[in-house]
């Protein structure tokens, strides 16, 4: 096999909301990463950590403050509405809560035309063959073109979203917890079927998510965020994981048999302000092994072994 390509090359990436206030809030924070083609990389950590913000400014639905994003060898950083729109068909999403994601006044057909009538000049006829093979790949028939989104399935809402973000076919998709709006028996079956549409059409993913396990089954490496910044970069999450906030997630991750499940224990410290410090390590307010050094000096993300990263004092 060749040396793998990247995709996307993200280099100190930031994105500050308040940027005339002090303190400044940075929902990202000097972010550098790569994202190679073809591969799935997962994106883990708390709500408010940063996840979706990276994933919209990889796409441009969000400007950063400041920082590089290319784009297959193009900076598309500053790219203006029109210029994306060039490229805007390469890059698709699959939104998070399925159920608010489409117009309910549009039925099925309607809701996966409407990338295909902003981007392609094919007749009605074809652009509507196009829609019946892609509801197919995705498990569903042509019944469906006529129902709206209130009398389908949380699981049948979430196929049709993955339709309308790969009728277009994309290189790039952000799947924004595609699967936290579905019960557990479905949760799988979409899972597998994001994992098939990817060997299928050469797709690259950036999977957001809450669920480790599901990160587990579907991702060749996971990234962990805190506040903003990279904690760990993981080839699998069944390596030995390193950082404290790492170890944390995991922990806390519900086993689904009770009886293989530990006591609980203490995971970090519980702070009533959960805040980025003025200086050190972004984690040390809750971490249980903070050090000096870690209230004065941020730690590196340095290389352990395997594509294995780690921003921690106790490992440097």
């Amino acid at each position: 096999m060749g040396e793998s390509v990247n995709l996307f090359e993200i280099n100190s990436l930031y994105k500050c909301y308040n940027q005339k206030e002090k303190p400044k809030v940075y929902a990202v924070y000097n972010l550098n990463l790569t994202i190679k083609k073809r591969e799935t990389l997962g994106l883990v950590g708390e709500s408010g950590c940063g996840k979706s913000t990276l994933g919209k400014m990889l796409l441009k639905l969000e400007q950063p403050t400041r920082g590089t994003i290319i784009f297959n060898q193009q900076d598309i950083t500053n790219y203006s509405f029109n210029q994306m729109r060039k490229i805007r068909n390469g890059m698709q999403m699959i939104f998070q809560g399925n159920a608010n994601a489409f117009n309910p006044y549009f039925p099925v057909e309607q809701i996966i035309r409407e990338p295909l009538d902003n981007y392609s000049h094919e007749s009605k006829e074809k652009k509507r063959e196009k829609i019946v093979a892609m509801l197919e790949k995705v498990g569903l028939n042509k019944t469906y073109l006529t129902r709206y989104g209130h009398e389908m399935s949380g699981g049948q809402r979430q196929r049709v979203g993955i339709a309308r973000a790969l009728i277009l076919n994309p290189e790039f998709v952000v799947c924004d917890e595609a699967v936290s709006s579905i019960d557990y028996a479905l949760k799988n079956q979409i899972l597998t079927l994001l994992t098939d549409l990817k060997k299928q059409f050469g797709l690259t993913y950036l999977f957001i998510s809450h669920d480790i396990a599901a990160v587990n089954k579907i991702c060749d490496r996971v990234i962990v965020m805190y506040l903003g910044n990279i904690v760990e970069i993981i080839p699998n999450i069944n390596d030995k994981v390193q950082h404290p906030y790492t170890k944390a997630l995991l922990a806390a991750t519900l086993i689904p048999d009770p009886r293989k499940r530990e006591k609980s224990r203490v995971l970090f410290k519980e702070t009533e302000e959960i805040k980025i410090p003025e200086k050190g390590c972004v984690f040390q307010n809750r971490c249980l092994y903070a050090q000096q050094v870690c209230t004065i000096e941020p730690p590196a993300l340095v290389s352990k072994d395997n594509e294995h990263y780690v921003a921690c004092h106790l490992y440097q």
